[in-house]
């Protein structure tokens, strides 16, 4: 586990992100993922969940560079300086039905993206079980907003559960991957699982 001290000290991430105009330096995780897998292009219209404080959103419409569009959902406000007139932003908990038709309202999408994280309690079982929902949460969204030939990328806290998760996976889409990002701090157990191309 990393110690507290880790997180609380701005490292060459953060630093970097500060520096570029972005609210935290999760952005190099997607830039990370974008890169190797190729799941975000221009004219895209992109889901993000779990979007607050905004970097992945502020990423996204960077690449957009005006096109497309985002919609992000987070249960805490975004950052002040993240908007975007091909933005859409929806306040609430993913698992609100109201949350849920306002997101497919505005789809379906080409790619959804989940940073989302559940409140840690320290204790590594409940975390990663908490962790494993959020998920499963995400990829419902992924499955019924989701064009065919769509992909997806989530956030899960590495555990026992990881390899029922990519089954589930690879029943919505025709390969996944797991990848740990570079940007990923280094006693992290964060992981990422990528779906390409939604069957």
């Amino acid at each position: 586990m990393a110690s507290s001290s880790e997180y609380e000290k701005p490292d060459y991430w953060s630093r970097k992100a500060f520096s570029e105009g972005y609210p935290a330096r999760s952005v190099y995780k997607l830039q990370e993922i974008n890169a190797k897998f190729g799941i975000i292009k221009k004219h895209y219209r992109i889901l993000d969940l779990g979007a607050a404080p905004g970097s992945w959103t502020v990423f996204l419409l960077r690449l957009l560079e005006g096109s497309g569009r985002v919609t992000s959902i987070d249960i805490k406000p975004l950052a002040k300086s993240v908007k975007g007139d091909n933005l859409l932003f929806i306040q609430g908990d993913m698992y609100d039905a109201e949350v849920r038709e306002q997101a497919r309202a505005a789809g379906p999408y080409d790619a959804v993206v989940c940073d989302a994280a559940p409140a840690t309690t320290g204790s590594r079982v409940i975390d990663t079980a908490r962790s494993s929902g959020l998920v499963e949460l995400a990829l419902y969204y992924a499955q019924t907003m989701l064009r065919a030939g769509g992909s997806f990328a989530v956030k899960v806290f590495q555990s026992g559960d990881q390899q029922a998760l990519m089954k589930n996976m690879r029943a919505v889409f025709s390969a996944v991957r797991g990848f740990k990002p570079e940007a990923c701090r280094s006693g992290s157990f964060e992981t990422y699982l990528v779906g390409i191309e939604k069957k």
